[in-house]
Order: structure tokens, then sequence, then C-alpha cells
């Protein structure tokens, strides 16, 4: 079986001499496997004529085609496809009632439709787009599953369901108003002064909607799902903008939804959320933007897991051919003091009513630095003056005589160029730079977007490209800005390698202004801890060893993280757990020499 994908973006009949057509070896024995139909602006692949020689593939001047061969028996479980020659999706997650459902995946594996499926937004076609099946024969397809009684429900119009959407910049557009009287309105569930305590919303209850930042705006949606009173609540990617604190609360908010017998499924990158918020995890594979195929639901340890070896047992699937594995005991680095590249007095900056105060530090050759903290508390403003982008309102950083590369919080592309031509002014020779390749071009996946103009990628095609520039410039000090928003988990990861690659290779140092705890592990060999009071006054204290600060930092959050056996990864404790209780009373709030496991 083949599955053929005509990316409709990158398809130009007009300016090409139809590749595809010509040196397609079945239309030269007279079969119409290439063809134009009636009415269509570009061609159409004839899936069951396709032999999957791929000449098309290499023959067509823009890329647009991707040709992959699949066994025959996943037709049989072919849930939806869009219409000829796109995306197509093997399987569903099963929600199920009382539970918190996690889905795990790239992005462009299928979780959205898979969530707009289920929130009942469209029906599903099982591969029939020309002539849509009717309920009769979507019970029929799934009888035997929990799905069955679901969508039953879902036909006979029993399911109220609500969606928290993947991208929430659409909402100030059709919603006016202040944010307490826009959730005054659609308070359901006469929540609304637990659920505004729970997300921090007093501070911003005045504010109109289109004055709110992207964490304020999450939040206030997260908020307006959860007032409803539905039976399926819909989470995708929630935790974005929002800084740990707020994830966690997030997270117990949406526990405690799952609580009154409701069905509850949350798509997110974040592993230690994910981690934290589910029960159960169904994992997505495929070949992003082509197809993609759902796991059977897993525990929620055993399916990350599962995850970062890229292997799933009980369907014998191999979907990465290497497995991820973190540092199960990171200790302290010894730096030098001859290694110093940057060495900073203590500061002052006053931004109208905020003010930060950062107490003196240094980085080293080598050394990444993790600065973490809640939104608003100034790490950006810090890393703005580390760069010379803002001077200090009292103190001064030392005349910077080397490179700096900087990569902002928020991306806003001012140009029609192509990616190419981004990097190229970046460097002519960057293309043939076989480092550069395996390292960043490779890992982050930037051949689809060579040819794209920057002002049409989506948010997480820009923080690709973005990244992909600021690591790509030779520099001694490299600042990244919140680098793996929106990204994928295992975009994330990657980000995460390369950065410590290219301060390896260069000799250089960086900072990274980060919330994702898990990349940070990564990534980081030395934290910067942001306290104080977001919005009004925040404090930069000194770096620390990656233990010792994400200790500090953690304690004020009250959450305790251990590390799972298998991988190393950092995992969230369930709050009020014995092992919850037993690190906040020995003062390990990061994680203990033996796990969970080794002291049952």
């Amino acid at each position: 079986m083949r599955v053929v994908v005509l990316d409709a973006d990158f398809c130009k009949p007009g300016e090409c001499s139809k590749e595809c057509i010509r040196f397609c070896p079945i239309v030269r024995t007279g079969a119409d496997a290439i063809h134009y139909e009636p009415g269509m602006e570009r061609p159409v692949v004839a899936e069951n004529l396709c032999t999957g020689c791929g000449i098309c593939v290499k023959k067509c001047p823009f890329k647009s085609l991707k040709v992959v061969n699949l066994p025959d028996e996943l037709e049989e479980i072919c849930v939806h496809r869009y219409g000829p020659n796109t995306f197509k999706l093997y399987r569903l997650p099963i929600p199920k009632p009382g539970f918190v459902v996690g889905l795990l995946g790239a992005n462009g594996a299928g979780k959205s439709t898979s969530l707009k499926i289920l929130g009942g937004e469209m029906m599903p076609n099982l591969g029939f787009y020309d002539c849509p099946p009717d309920w009769k024969s979507i019970f029929k397809f799934f009888r035997g599953s929990e799905l069955q009684e679901y969508f039953k429900k879902l036909s006979e119009k029993k399911l109220k369901i609500v969606t928290k959407p993947q991208y929430i910049d659409e909402a100030p557009k059709k919603i006016t108003g202040t944010v307490g009287k826009i959730l005054a309105r659609i308070d359901e569930r006469k929540a609304l002064a637990e659920i505004s305590s729970f997300l921090s919303l007093k501070a911003i209850w005045d504010k109109d909607i289109h004055a709110l930042s992207g964490g304020e705006l999450q939040r206030m949606a997260i908020a307006a799902v959860a007032l409803r009173d539905a039976d399926v609540y819909v989470f995708d990617e929630p935790s974005s903008y929002l800084d740990v604190y707020q994830r966690m609360e997030m997270a117990k908010l949406v526990q405690d939804l799952a609580k009154k017998s409701k069905y509850v499924m949350v798509a997110e990158h974040d592993l230690a959320v994910l981690d934290y918020i589910s029960e159960h995890i169904c994992l997505f594979y495929g070949k992003p933007g082509v197809y993609g195929i759902v796991s059977q639901p897993h525990g929620v340890r055993v399916g990350i897991n599962i995850y970062l070896n890229g292997y799933i047992p009980d369907e014998n699937v191999r979907f990465r051919d290497y497995a991820i594995k973190f540092h199960l005991s990171p200790t302290p680095s010894e730096w030098r003091s001859e290694d110093i590249m940057l060495q900073w007095q203590e500061f002052k900056m006053q931004l109208g009513d905020f003010y930060l105060d950062s107490k003196a530090g240094e980085i080293h050759r080598g050394q990444v630095i993790g600065i973490v903290g809640a939104n608003g508390t100034g790490k950006t403003t810090f890393v703005k003056v580390i760069a010379g982008i803002m001077p200090p309102t009292e103190g001064h950083i030392p005349d910077m005589t080397m490179s700096i590369s900087y990569k902002p919080q928020y991306i806003v592309p001012n140009t029609t160029k192509s990616v190419r031509e981004v990097l190229n002014s970046i460097n002519p020779g960057l293309m043939g730079d076989q480092w550069f390749l395996d390292e960043i071009y490779n890992p982050l996946d930037l051949a689809p977007l060579l040819d794209r103009a920057t002002d049409s990628l989506s948010g997480g095609e820009l923080q690709r490209i973005a990244v992909s520039t600021c690591l790509a410039r030779e520099a001694k000090i490299y600042l990244l800005d919140e680098p793996t928003a929106h990204l994928d988990v295992e975009h994330r990861l990657a980000i995460a390698k390369a950065i410590r690659r290219v301060v390896e290779k260069r000799g250089s140092a960086a900072f990274v202004v980060e919330h994702d705890i898990v990349a940070n592990d990564l990534l980081a060999d030395s934290v910067m801890v942001f306290s104080g009071n977001p919005g009004k006054f925040g404090t930069a204290n000194p770096p620390a060893d990656l233990r010792s600060g994400m200790n500090n930092f953690l304690k004020g959050v009250g959450i305790t993280f251990r590390r799972d056996p298998d991988t190393g990864r950092p995992r969230v404790n369930k709050r009020d757990s014995w092992l919850d209780r037993y690190q906040k009373e020995i003062g390990e709030f990061y994680y203990t020499e033996a796990t969970a496991d080794d002291r049952k």
C-alpha cells in the first residue's frame, strides 16, 4: 500500500515542466498514475497504480510530493483522510471517563485531527472522503471498542464538548470585553472564584482581552473551558506561554475536571506536565504531514518511556532509530577562573512600575546557564541587558568585546525572504558545512522549509528557523529566550542537544530562558533562579549548579521531581504522594539518589 501526499503549498504547476508526469515510469506505459482531473489546478496521484519508485519525489523541483510504503493491513484501520493525496490517520485515541488521556507525538502526526473528530467538529470518514460514511457505518467500524459507545453518544448529541484550541491568538478577534466580564458570562459551573484563584486571574481581572499577553490569554482560555458544564473537555497544548508555577496549577485544575467522571483529553509537548497530568497515554507516530498512527493506550510512565525509546513492544514497531537518555546524576562542574567568558556586577533595572535587581555573576567557556522563574520576574529583561539591547538603570555591564548571538522571546518575521536566503545571509557556505548539517540542519528538520518564505511559516516552524540562525552565527555568548516554545518533543530535545554541541565545539557559553524542566535538564549545567513578585519586582540570583539551583527553584514552586529508573528523565511526583512528602521532608525537591522503585 502506498500513501502519496501532495503539498498544495509547495506544488506550483505553472512554474514547472510537469516533471512528476514526464518521468513517471507507469505514465510512460500508458496508465494515468499521475494526471489532472477536470477543475483541479494540481495533479492527482493514483495510489493504486503507484509502485513507490520515488522518481516523482526526486524530480519535483519544489519537493511537493511524498511517497511512503506501508503495510496493507493498515488500510483496515484508516479513520480519516481529508482528500486525495492528503494526510491519512490510522486509529484514534480512546477517551476514558474519569481519567485524563494524554496525547504525545510529533507535530503533524494527527493529534489535532484526532481531537477535532473526538470533539465533534467533524465526522471520521474512514478514508472515504469522496463518499463519507453515515453514523451506522462508523458504529460498525468501531464495534467492540470503547469508541463505539462514545460515538453513539456523540451522534445522539448526549455529549457536550468544550475545546481549548491549540492557537489562542484568534480569540481577541472574536470576543470583546474584560477578562472578568467574559468569564462571568460563561460560568456554567458557578466556579468562577475557585478557578480564577487556581489560575491567578485576579491580577488581570479588569484587563481588556486585546491587552493580554500570550500567557494571560492562555490562562483565560483554560479558565473559559473549565467553567463550562460539559461532558468532554479537550485541551490542545495548554502549557504554551505558561511558566512552571502556572503549568502545575493548570494541571491540577484539569485533573479535578476528570474526577467528576468527565472525559478529558490533553495534547501536550512538555513531558513533565504530561506525566503529571495524565493517567493514560496514546502515542502518535508516522511521517508528519503524510500519515499518523495512534498507539493503543499505555500507562503514563510506560507510554512516555516507550516514546523516548522509539520502540513500541506490543506493536513491534520502531519509529525512531535512537533512544533518548538523560543524565541520572548531574554533578556540579568545576569552572576555572581562566575560562571566564563574562562577568557582570550587581545592577538594577527600572521599567515602568517593574523593578529588577540582578546579583553579580559570571559565565564560563563551555557553560550553559538555564534561566528559570515565574513570568514577569525579569528573565527577558536580564537577557536584553546582557545582550546590550537595554542599558541598566543602575550599575553597568562590562564593555562587550566578544560577539553575541541573540534569539528573542517573540519572533515576528520582518522579511519575505526564503529560509534558504536567510541562512545564506549568515554565511554563504553554511549549507556546505557538514557540521552544521549534522548538528543543526538535519536534527531540526529544516529541509522542507528551505524554499518557504519566512512570513508564511507557522509558529513552530518560525521558532526552528530562529534557533537555527542564532546557533549558526559564530559567537562567544549565545542568548536564547524560550527556544522550545511551540515545538514538539522531538524538536525540543533536538534543540537542547544542538545548544550543548554548539557551545562545546566553539568554546562559547549560553544563557537559555526555558520553562520546560525536561529540556532544561538536558541542556543546562547551571541554573539562574529568578524570584520576586510577577509584574512588580524580580531578583536575578547568581548562577548555581543544576541540582542545587533546581532544588531551590522547585521548593518555591512546591513540587518535587524524581528520576525515572529506565530513562533517567525527571518526573513530577503526584501531589501528596509518599515520595512527594518524603522529598519535601528531607529538602530534596529535584530528585533523590534512590528512585521510588528502589524504595518499594
